[in-house]
């Protein structure tokens, strides 16, 4: 079976790499005759370039699947680097937009107590890629298919509205509500220590190793 490469964006944040780790060991379980390797385009190592390298001397060229969830820059540009360098690799669409993403967004506004009376501003890591702002209004659709609340979009970098700017946004058009961060990002990481100083009344956890994150992963690997 071809063997497969998640790639993650890499983190200095502990408990952002336990997240990929959990993922990873998530799709071994699931599928424990294939090779599943993980590599990183940003941050940590093995880098991407290197673990291609490796698992095509050994066993043929991979599927690369992203633990991105938007189409940005890494998956456009860095991601199809390395396809292009080796001959036979191939990659995976980012994991979003996709109903299962929406879903765990979904669950982590009712954890932290959010009610579709909240003003809910979504927030994408961001990208300078069109794409990726794309896909981020695509997940703001999807999670309005089941929250029956106002949710508009924002984004930590490279794009507009910035977060703090949204939350103010949102405050003003309902300033008797409160304001929820919905944070969608895999994992946690400077990302997420910058939503909770954008000013709103509460912050969602990230999506982290939520089986359904799993099943989507599992999903790009057929």
């Amino acid at each position: 079976m071809r063997p497969v490469v998640l790639c993650a964006h890499g983190t200095a944040d502990p408990d952002g790499q336990q997240t990929v780790l959990d993922v990873l060991a998530g799709v071994r379980a699931a599928r424990p005759g294939r090779r599943v390797e993980l590599a990183y385009v940003d941050v940590q190592e093995p880098t991407l370039a290197d673990v291609v390298a490796h698992v095509c001397a050994s066993d043929g060229p991979p599927l690369i699947v992203p633990l991105l969830l938007s189409t940005g820059y890494h998956v456009r540009v860095d991601i199809a680097r390395v396809v292009e360098a080796h001959p036979g690799t191939s990659a995976a669409p980012a994991l979003g937009p996709a109903a299962r993403l929406a879903a765990v967004l979904h669950a982590r506004l009712v954890e932290v107590g959010a009610t579709p009376a909240d003003q809910v501003v979504l927030a994408a890591a961001g990208s300078s890629r069109s794409e990726a702002a794309e896909d981020a209004l695509e997940t703001v659709r999807l999670l309005k298919a089941t929250w029956d609340g106002p949710v508009r979009v924002a984004y930590g970098s490279a794009a507009q509205p910035d977060v703090p700017t949204a939350v103010a946004a949102a405050r003003a058009a309902d300033p008797s509500a409160r304001v929820v961060v919905s944070a969608y990002l895999l994992g946690r990481g400077h990302f997420h220590r910058q939503l909770l100083k954008a000013g709103a009344d509460l912050v969602t956890a990230p999506l982290d190793a939520d089986p359904l994150v799993v099943e989507q992963v599992l999903a790009r690997t057929v």
